[in-house]
């Protein structure tokens, strides 16, 4: 099942933010807490984590600088947590902090992960992807060799 969709929780004052129940079972074997780069923190189950990374970086060469920061990147940010009998799980304060996070917090369903925005910036990049839409349908058409 994918996640799809849009939620608002608050993060408590441990710093927990409360699944949605719909995503729970999908997230009961554990999760991995990522630093996205974008302003957000992006919410993997670990198999998709791992799924992901074996896409993208599998084929990264250990001896180009490039890669190597980018696995850094990645990995080095990225926390491994589990959702408690609640069906919280805890963000740790860098993650946070990297997301401008406060007490409101967007989850926003996307396909393999969900990500959590604090939901100003949200609005301001649902307002970017809305208004480029057209333009990103075109091109990603064009890519496939297919038209809109």
């Amino acid at each position: 099942m994918a996640f799809r969709g849009e939620n608002e929780h608050n993060l408590d004052s441990k710093d927990r933010l409360t699944i949605p129940a719909r995503y729970r079972d999908q997230l009961s074997g554990g999760v991995v807490l990522v630093k996205s780069l974008d302003t957000c923190v992006a919410i993997y189950p670990v198999d998709e984590f791992a799924r992901f990374t074996d896409r993208w970086l599998g084929a990264v060469s250990p001896l180009g600088r490039k890669g190597r920061m980018m696995v850094r990147r990645l990995h080095a940010r990225s926390q491994d947590e589990s959702l408690d009998s609640a069906g919280r799980v805890r963000l740790p304060r860098h993650l946070i902090d990297h997301a401008g996070l406060s007490r409101a917090c967007k989850l926003i369903g996307v396909d393999d992960h969900i990500e959590v925005w604090e939901p100003g910036r949200w609005a301001e990049e649902e307002a970017a992807i809305d208004a480029q839409a057209d333009e990103m349908a075109e091109e990603l058409a064009a890519q496939s060799g297919g038209t809109i």
